[in-house]
């Protein structure tokens, strides 16, 4: 099964630099996703989430907090993992692109003022990530060497 897609999905050349900077996102995703799912580190939940969104426009709300949320958690244990990473970046930083147009870009740059730094420099990184793969320690790297014999 050597095909171009899977391939591009799996094969990486970013050695021990995509596991930097897979993991520390991948943790933060998953936290943060946690939080919109299952309340876990003082998040509020689906439905807390859910009338939040909601409140903001993005409607329905519990609906956007379940894509959300599973983006952000599913996403990051996808990229701790280094699991199918080129999607699970590209998921996650199209949910940071809403994050920033939806929630932060009115307040500025700054993340004191609840500005969009914090999202944009997330949404930078996983365009990193999705660009040069999961990595030499990763998921993909395994998957890629087992189908590529």
């Amino acid at each position: 099964m050597n095909t171009s897609l899977t391939n591009k999905i799996f094969e990486s050349n970013a050695g021990f630099a995509g596991l930097i900077l897979r993991a520390p996102i991948g943790l933060i995703l998953a936290a943060h996703g946690a939080q919109k799912l299952f309340a876990w580190f003082g998040g509020y939940g689906l439905d807390g989430t859910g009338q939040w969104m909601a409140s903001i426009g993005l409607t329905p709300g519990y609906l956007m907090a379940v894509l959300a949320g599973s983006a952000e958690f599913f996403g990051g244990l996808a990229l701790l993992l280094g699991l199918f990473t080129r999607p699970a970046a590209v998921v996650v930083a199209f949910a940071m692109l809403i994050a920033i147009f939806s929630v932060h870009i009115g307040n500025g740059l700054f993340l004191a003022n609840n500005g969009y730094e914090y999202g944009l420099t997330l949404f930078v990184v996983l365009v990193a990530i999705a660009v040069q793969g999961g990595g030499r320690f990763s998921i993909d790297n395994l998957i890629f060497k087992k189908l590529n014999r």
